[in-house]
């Protein structure tokens, strides 16, 4: 029984929708051949990871002490989930013109007093 969920699990393409929702090859972060490593190991990885297998010999021992981060990569599958690794979870660009330098306060107007000196316009 095990051994037919882990055949399901390895055979099944992986997919990250929300990082990637028009696939690997489609988004430029990687070449073709990073792209066909990342669909065919990604779920192999994946649940090694997470805990939903066991590695059963060196080659899965590798990938998965390689997305640990405990060793570098050495081969082109571990060399492209690292790469994928890095990209989904670099920082974040919160604007692409940079922090504003400007605050709430300081387009306060000066000099004015009350409520009834706003100006109205009627068209």
């Amino acid at each position: 029984m095990a051994n037919a969920n882990r055949d399901q699990i390895i055979k099944k393409p992986f997919n990250d929708f929300k990082n990637y929702p028009y696939g690997f090859a489609r988004s430029g972060d990687f070449s073709i051949r990073e792209s066909d490593l990342i669909s065919k190991y990604g779920s192999l990885i994946s649940a090694l990871v997470a805990g939903d297998l066991e590695p059963q010999n060196a080659e899965e021992q590798s990938l998965l002490a390689v997305a640990r981060g405990e060793k570098a990569a050495e081969n082109p599958a571990e060399k492209a989930w690292s790469k994928y690794h890095a990209r989904i979870n670099r920082p974040k660009v919160g604007s692409m013109y940079g922090k504003s330098r400007y605050t709430d306060d300081a387009f306060e107007i000066s000099g004015g007093g009350g409520d009834d000196e706003d100006i109205v316009v009627e068209d």
